[in-house]
């Protein structure tokens, strides 16, 4: 069980690969923080309408 065994640590620093031995780390939210809202798209106005003669 060394650098040619797929389901070691070793093995998978090795190959290159990641899964359940060699998974990469997740960043925890952080508490506190406001969620970020977003805003609707700006609605543009209709053109006023032209005087008929």
């Amino acid at each position: 069980m060394g650098k040619g065994d797929r389901k070691t640590r070793r093995g998978k620093t090795y190959r290159g690969s990641y899964g359940n031995t060699r998974a990469h780390s997740v960043q925890p939210a952080v508490a506190g923080t406001k969620p970020t809202v977003t805003k609707p798209a700006a609605v543009k106005k209709a053109a006023p309408k032209k005087k008929s003669a």
